[in-house]
């Protein structure tokens, strides 16, 4: 099995758990850790719209508690033809990607496109800004 194949049975899993009773729409994430690890995260929504947590973001807070900070490869699922990562978590894998980390987009069949993040947000905030 390739670790892109790993990646989304992972965020496939995960999406499985998101708490998704407001919408229906479960989404999942899996980030493969540049040292190697796999973390996943899930969708979490909340009766006050907007305070939610996307699937991408719950995997970042998940990979930062476990000691890591670097993103190598993302994939995130969703049942649904393209369901991009919104603004906010596009900036939030800057923050932890290089602008050539590959972020593929699945539906429940299997990865559909990827992008690099580069490609996502191409104008987005760094550090030194």
């Amino acid at each position: 099995m390739s670790r892109v194949d790993e990646l989304f049975a992972a965020a496939k899993a995960a999406r499985e758990n998101a708490y998704a009773p407001y919408s229906s729409f479960k989404v999942g994430a899996a980030l493969l850790t540049e040292g190697g690890r796999i973390v996943p995260g899930c969708n979490v929504e909340n009766a006050a719209y907007p305070e939610g947590v996307c699937a991408e973001a719950g995997a970042i807070s998940a990979m930062v508690l476990s000691g890591e900070q670097r993103i190598a490869e993302v994939v995130v699922v969703a049942d649904a033809a393209l369901c991009t990562p919104c603004g906010g978590c596009r900036q939030k894998l800057k923050e932890f990607g290089a602008g050539s980390v590959k972020v593929h987009i699945a539906n429940l069949d299997g990865i559909r496109r990827t992008f690099t993040i580069d490609e996502l947000l191409p104008a987005g905030f760094a550090l030194h800004d």
